[in-house]
């Protein structure tokens, strides 16, 4: 006679039931902890292949194989599909390929502490497929860190276009393309990037962050920015007439872009408006930029584009070094820098501080200039202000100085 399970046991019983029965408990892959890389990518394909909407994809430690592409990877409002780790303190990796793994019109999808390294293209790619009235929606990358990109050309740590509704958080990335970007917006509409590093180099032709292609109301919040490429965050671009999301063209290449409470070490320009409008950079911290402070330009011209105009930049923190410093402002062709708004930023020059009032476009509201900062640590990298700072209120931690406050 076959004894009945304990009731404690029927309860855990029940409970995994349940789960799986709303697709929250997937797939762990693999099981088999001695798999090659190209074994553990046959089985992550299987799992996305019969995802559904509540689906956890949990990978084991180890190397997977790269070139995934999986196209209408949908989850539902609710119900998002989750590819992750199963021990976030032991990620997975997932390498080579063109890309390390590129969705395709996905829904509902977050993708969280997993490694991106050695793609030939992108490392992680997501996109509406061309399909530009439809695009990808509601999209999560947390955790992640992307490696070794490229190294050539325009290759991209995170590459997004046509992605409506997203949020990257937390995120590393490190040496991509010598002409990409850390992260490359196309069309990408109504996203927040918060608390991601990005680390290349000064002398490299590429960006940290691009923000173009008719992207609009993204904002790039507490991120760091260590060398992070000619332009650090570039609001704005160049971007072919066939690639604008919405089509047609709707005039801009980036529209109410707001970058707030960074930190920016380096780079030949940290901060480029380039054919933006309606967009902002406050409350940042810049530290020994290699020639320009920031940049307003205009890359794309043509019938309904309107010049570069209408952004403002207030309340940061910037510590230069004269000899190193070409103009504060470079300002190119076609542009309005006249509607431009500079007000209540801490302008310092180092090596020679009765220098440090920059010549701007405009009369600054409320500039201060020639006072040290007083960094907690600037050579240990701590850009914190010490208690007492002639700058406080001001640069990349006054935010969060103030709701600590509260």
């Amino acid at each position: 006679m076959k004894r009945p399970l304990p009731k404690a046991a029927l309860l855990v019983l029940a409970v995994l039931l349940g789960i799986m029965a709303l697709g929250l408990l997937s797939w762990y892959i693999p099981k088999e902890h001695d798999l090659e890389p190209s074994r553990r990518k046959l089985e992550l394909e299987r799992a996305l292949a019969e995802a559904k909407p509540g689906s956890v994809i949990l990978l084991e430690p180890g190397v997977y194989e790269g070139g995934i592409y999986v196209e209408n990877l949908r989850g539902e409002p609710g119900k998002p599909i989750v590819i992750g780790a199963e021990d976030p303190l032991n990620p997975p990796v997932i390498n080579g390929g063109r890309e390390c793994l590129h969705l395709v019109e996905p829904a509902y999808v977050e993708v969280r502490d997993i490694i991106f390294s050695g793609a030939s293209e992108n490392g992680l790619n997501v996109d509406d497929g061309g399909s530009y009235e439809t695009p990808a929606i509601v999209i999560t990358l947390r955790n992640l860190k992307v490696v070794d990109i490229g190294p050539e050309g325009n290759r991209d740590g995170i590459k997004m276009s046509g992605v409506d509704s997203f949020a990257i958080e937390n995120c590393t990335v490190e040496r991509w393309g010598s002409g990409g970007s850390g992260i490359d917006l196309v069309g990408c509409h109504n996203g927040i990037i918060v608390g991601c590093v990005f680390r290349h180099g000064d002398d490299v032709g590429a960006s940290g962050i691009q923000v173009k292609g008719g992207s609009c109301n993204v904002t790039i919040r507490g991120c760091r920015f260590e060398h992070a490429g000619l332009r650090a965050v570039n609001i704005g671009g160049s971007t072919d007439m066939g690639y604008f999301r919405p089509q047609p063209p709707p005039g801009y290449e980036a529209k109410g872009v707001l970058v707030e409470g960074c930190v920016f070490l380096g780079s030949e320009a940290p901060i480029a408006f380039v054919g933006a409008e309606g967009s902002a950079a406050r409350f940042n911290t810049i530290y020994r930029p290699r020639r320009w402070i920031l940049r307003i330009l205009q890359e794309t011209v043509g019938p309904g584009f309107a010049p570069c105009r209408d952004c403002d930049f207030t309340d940061n923190v910037i510590y230069f070094m004269s000899r190193e410093i070409a103009e504060a402002v470079n300002v190119g062709s076609n542009t309005s820098p006249e509607t431009f708004r500079f007000a209540r930023n801490f302008w310092y020059a180092a090596d020679d501080p009765g220098s440090s009032a920059p010549i701007l476009p405009v009369e600054e509201e409320d500039g201060v200039y020639g006072l040290d900062p007083d960094f907690a640590d600037p050579e240990g990298g701590d850009f914190r202000l010490k208690p007492g700072s002639p700058a406080t209120g001001k640069g990349a931690f006054a935010q969060a100085d103030e709701a600590e406050g509260e």
